[in-house]
């Protein structure tokens, strides 16, 4: 640490300080793995605590909602926080945040505790998802600034598979005879272990934060502009890093003169046309149900009749195409474009969600007598009248399930009772998700984010992202809340159709509306935006 406080003694080399640069970025942006992580890591719990603490379908939506609603208002503070208390500080009590859930949510012992635990970390995601790209994008060489930004993108796709495949190593774990599953109690605790074991990467993330500066650019908005040189100085050069802390303070000394903006202001007739486009964006991105399949996935595999196990694999499938899809569209962004992407990842996400609808409305359920007999002795007789009776959607068999059992045996058995009665094309089903999820993340998913930073002007831009941001979480959660509850009443047909036809309302909308804006500076895109407004 003394070599920072003394610039000089660092060497200019150009691959060291990229090198440095690098290991900082790759460091903060672990807490975008934490928030993928933890937002995913509930589509494998909601199997085994809704019968485990007798949920109703909206309860189960609060069970998996209630970490979103925590993150919208962790979104709202944070940055205020970071600005009083600094960059890296704020993000070391999201570490903490994310630990004290993970064990909290893997010991609690009642739904309540289970949502104060899952919203304890939602503060954590919040704090995540804001302050991670911001302190990358402070410290990173601004040839780099957008690769190393990316890195956080990165890491919430990877979170988000890793704990896909950690739900399914533990019920594997769980139903085989190893000594440590049976020490561990993974069989009849396996949703607490899916949601504990992200206490480790937490702790590691709070250890790690030690081993990296405080954002150069918030040292000197404290007037620690010492400190800011010598952290300048690894990344840049001893050279360039005087230049750049001297159009830091200026221009940070430039923000402090204009008046505090309002949001009153985004009413104005000007903004018309921008606000519109951000305020439609942020809603088409949740709208078009990615949060309904990222988590809930087993749970909709679960529908089309493949069994628990293999429910779970095939959510580790969802996961990898969701990670291949955002590395190629990072890699497209630029070279197409911003309008190319949406236009044929909405047609994507609008053509596989109907297919999807189409696969569960030709299903049909039906339990064999042969079906019947491989049930838990203390219900065939309960459902034996059941044998050879045809249902023609899903909705219908829960509510004979439901008769012949009564609210809490079903709880428990509907997810066998559904594999064994299910009569569906189950290819099409997850040919239809893994396009879903890969049009979706190689549109929209990465590419809202990238117009938000363009579309509004200068001055109102934070203020901005601020409300469109607030509206996405704000959707994200309903979408979350209301999904178990419109399976059970609407069915899985009507509600998959019903995001295929907001996504082809959304297309229209990109088409009609959205101007390209690649290749074109900020200031380019204001006045032409405001002009047309």
């Amino acid at each position: 640490m003394n070599n920072d406080q003394n610039p000089e003694k660092k060497p200019a080399d150009r691959t060291y300080s990229k090198s440095y640069a690098a290991y900082v970025a790759l460091i903060v942006a672990l807490g975008g793995f934490l928030m993928g992580f933890d937002a995913s890591v509930i589509s494998g719990v909601v199997r085994f605590i809704e019968p485990e603490f007798n949920l109703s379908k909206i309860e189960l939506g609060w069970a998996v909602a209630s970490l979103t609603l925590t993150a919208t208002l962790g979104m709202m503070v944070s940055g205020l926080a970071s600005d009083r208390w600094g960059r890296k500080t704020v993000l070391k009590y999201a570490a903490l945040l994310f630990f004290i859930s993970a064990l909290a949510s893997a010991l609690a012992n009642s739904f309540v505790t289970l949502v104060i635990a899952r919203m304890i970390g939602g503060f954590g995601v919040g704090a995540a998802l804001i302050i991670a790209p911001m302190y990358i994008a402070e410290i990173a060489p601004p040839k780099l600034r957008g690769r190393m930004v990316s890195f956080n993108q990165l890491n919430i796709v990877i979170g988000i598979s890793t704990a896909f495949f950690t739900n399914y190593l533990i019920l594997k774990l769980g139903q085989s005879e190893s000594q440590l599953a049976t020490t561990l109690n993974m069989g009849q605790w396996n949703w607490r272990w899916m949601l504990g074991i992200e206490a480790l990467p937490a702790i590691v993330y709070f250890g790690l934060l030690f081993f990296v500066p405080e954002s150069p650019r918030w040292l000197i908005m404290q007037k620690q502009e010492k400190k800011a040189l010598g952290i300048f100085a690894r990344i840049a050069g001893p050279e360039a890093a005087s230049s750049i802390v001297e159009t830091t303070r200026n221009s940070i000394l430039s923000d402090t003169k204009p008046q505090k903006r309002s949001f009153s202001e985004l009413l104005h007739p000007s903004l018309r046309l921008v606000m519109i486009l951000g305020i439609s964006i942020a809603i088409l991105q949740q709208i078009t149900g990615i949060n309904a399949v990222f988590f809930y996935a087993p749970m909709i595999f679960e529908q089309s009749g493949i069994g628990t196990d293999a429910s779970f694999m095939q959510a580790i499938l969802v996961g990898l195409t969701n990670l291949a899809f955002t590395i190629l569209a990072i890699l497209l962004v630029d070279k197409l474009g911003r309008k190319p992407l949406l236009v044929w990842g909405l047609s994507g996400i609008a053509v596989f969600m109907c297919l999807l609808a189409y696969g569960f409305h030709t299903a049909t359920y039906v339990l064999s007598e042969q079906a019947i007999q491989s049930l838990p002795e203390q219900i065939v007789h309960q459902v034996a009248h059941l044998n050879g009776v045809i249902h023609g959607d899903d909705i219908s068999f829960k509510a004979a399930i439901l008769q012949a059992l009564g609210d809490e045996l079903a709880k428990i058995h509907e997810p066998q009772l559904m594999a064994l009665a299910t009569q569906i094309n189950s290819q099409l089903i997850l040919i239809a998700i893994l396009g879903f999820v890969a049009s979706f993340a190689i549109s929209i998913g990465p590419v809202m984010w990238v117009l938000f930073s363009e579309l509004f002007p200068n001055r109102i831009r934070a203020l901005a992202i601020s409300l469109v941001g607030l509206i996405n979480s704000a959707v994200s959660f309903l979408v979350q809340l209301v999904f178990p509850w419109k399976l059970a009443i609407l069915g899985a047909s009507i509600t998959f159709l019903a995001y295929g036809v907001f996504a082809f309302i959304g297309l229209i909308l990109i088409i009609k509306i959205l101007p390209e804006t690649k290749d074109k500076s900020l200031e380019e895109l204001e006045k032409s935006l405001i002009l047309k407004s």
